[in-house]
């Protein structure tokens, strides 16, 4: 830890260090919630959190654990499951938000965090839709649906939480081939991630800014889909019904975002040496 840092700093002090303007200009990193209003009372989470012994890193250990929590308040029957799995999405943002400014106040940033930061975002984001396609087959068993008509939507679960972790990884997978030929970072800016207009994905690209669908895979967003579905379900009287829809109509939309995100990849300034 800096020791020319106060032990009790105001929260001033720990908006100069902990916010800076470079922070808050993000563009791939910051969630659009974060900007809303995270980070305006992130702040005072940090202000206490600078002033016990917990580590940046055990911080992130809290922001997994409520991402995890989600999947397992998926299970519980009704909209009251949904309802806590959008609380404990706005818990794990939270959390997400004052793990990397109590790491910028200590000065204690590390590839460590940063690789556990992304291995708690990759696995909540694996495992709702595990525990989504869960839930309906729990639904579907009780209304007496036979194991072999159930089973599909269980496994399209699987297969939806492969494309989402896919989705996510396929720009980690870029800073990774860059690094490996010996480019430079890329700066995580709107500039940085441009697609030539003047190709025809580029063309698409900039007509997906009009539908942003692929904003809607990340675990906040889901949240908030599962629960209005499962409000859905509870009007129509048929428990799971709308959220059956969710997967199966999610799936093959998944597999044209990873589609669409690879074709960006590749024809982007990015790869190019």
């Amino acid at each position: 830890m800096s020791t020319d840092r106060p032990k009790n700093p105001t929260l001033d002090q720990l908006r100069a260090v902990c916010q800076p303007p470079e922070v808050k200009a993000r563009k791939n990193a910051e969630h659009w919630t974060a900007e809303l209003y995270l980070r305006h009372i992130s702040i005072y989470l940090t202000a206490v959190l600078v002033r016990t012994r917990i580590t940046a890193n055990g911080v992130t250990g809290l922001m997994i654990l409520a991402g995890w929590s989600m999947s397992l308040a998926l299970l519980i029957p009704g909209i009251w499951g949904p309802l806590l799995a959008v609380a404990l999405s706005q818990l794990q943002l939270y959390f997400d938000c004052s793990d990397g400014e109590v790491a910028r106040w200590r000065a204690s940033q590390s590839p460590r965090g940063i690789f556990i930061d992304m291995v708690g975002h990759h696995t909540t984001e694996a495992l709702i839709p595990i525990a989504l396609g869960y839930r309906v087959f729990l639904e579907l068993s009780a209304q007496g649906t036979t194991f072999s008509q159930a089973w599909p939507t269980l496994f399209m679960g699987a297969c939806l939480a492969v494309l989402l972790v896919l989705n996510r990884s396929q720009s980690l997978m870029v800073h990774a081939a860059r690094g490996i030929a010996g480019l430079a970072k890329l700066p995580d800016t709107a500039a940085a991630r441009a697609v030539p207009t003047t190709t025809v994905i580029g063309r698409l690209r900039s007509l997906a800014r009009f539908l942003p669908f692929h904003k809607l895979l990340h675990a906040v967003e889901l949240s908030l889909i599962i629960l209005a579905c499962s409000f859905v379900s509870a009007i129509t009287g048929v428990p799971g019904v709308a959220e059956k829809w969710m997967i199966w109509i999610l799936l093959p939309a998944c597999i044209l975002v990873n589609l669409g995100h690879f074709l960006s990849n590749m024809v982007s300034a990015r790869l190019k040496a």
